[in-house]
């Protein structure tokens, strides 16, 4: 039915960051430039980030926009990969499922593109993958992070298809699918257990396995 399967990544084949680990790094990066910020400042640069808004805390500071940013994704990546060697950050028990597809995989990630590459490499999942994008280590590649379909057209053309499944955990996830014009699967893993959508995912699923009811 589907001439490819697109995954995201965190939540969907890894286990997802604990927010507030990613809190505390973005506030080791304000700590590096000798800063406490205020909570909506925090916010405005961690889990809800923007260009815009990202820019308008560094004029509030007087950051240098691009040397903030490399402190605050270079914490954020760091702490990551500290969470996945010390065995806290795991795969999904079904990540198996990925030896089992009979078509080429792509895998999309609104997570840092050093950060994905480290996750491929350790969990040694790069081998399913013809082709995988995370955002670039700039400000405005948060621009390109999903909802915005960019990345996922990229990978589609790699791949050499048009007509694919994405599969994610997150609303963004669904309306990037939508924006690129392909099919959604939400998987709904237990950290999604009370998550509402919004938007409607074309299916709904609670583990990889179940993708192959959607393929045959």
């Amino acid at each position: 039915m589907y001439d490819a399967v697109l995954f995201d990544n965190d939540g969907v084949l890894v286990r997802p960051p604990k927010r507030e680990l990613l809190r505390d790094a973005t506030v080791s990066a304000f700590e590096e430039f000798d800063v406490d910020p205020a909570e909506d400042h925090l916010d405005a640069v961690t889990h809800s980030a923007t260009p815009d808004g990202f820019r308008r805390v560094c004029e509030e500071y007087g950051f240098d926009p691009d040397a903030f940013w490399k402190a605050r994704d270079s914490a954020a990546s760091e702490t990551q990969r500290q969470e996945i060697r010390a065995g806290r950050t795991t795969t999904y028990d079904d990540v198996g499922t990925l030896s089992d597809f009979d078509r080429p995989l792509g895998l999309v990630s609104s997570n840092q593109q050093a950060t994905v590459e480290f996750m491929l490499d350790y969990f040694q999942l790069e081998r399913h993958f013809e082709t995988y994008y995370g955002r670039p280590p700039t400000i405005e590649g948060i621009r390109r992070k999903k909802p915005d379909p960019h990345f996922l057209e990229l990978a589609l053309s790699d791949l050499g298809v048009e007509d694919a499944l994405f599969v994610g955990d997150s609303e963004s996830d669904v309306v990037a699918a939508h924006n690129a014009g392909v099919d959604s699967a939400f998987i709904r893993r237990p950290h999604r257990a009370d998550y509402d959508l919004t938007v409607e995912p074309t299916y709904e699923i609670e583990g990889l396995p179940e993708i192959f009811d959607v393929l045959d």
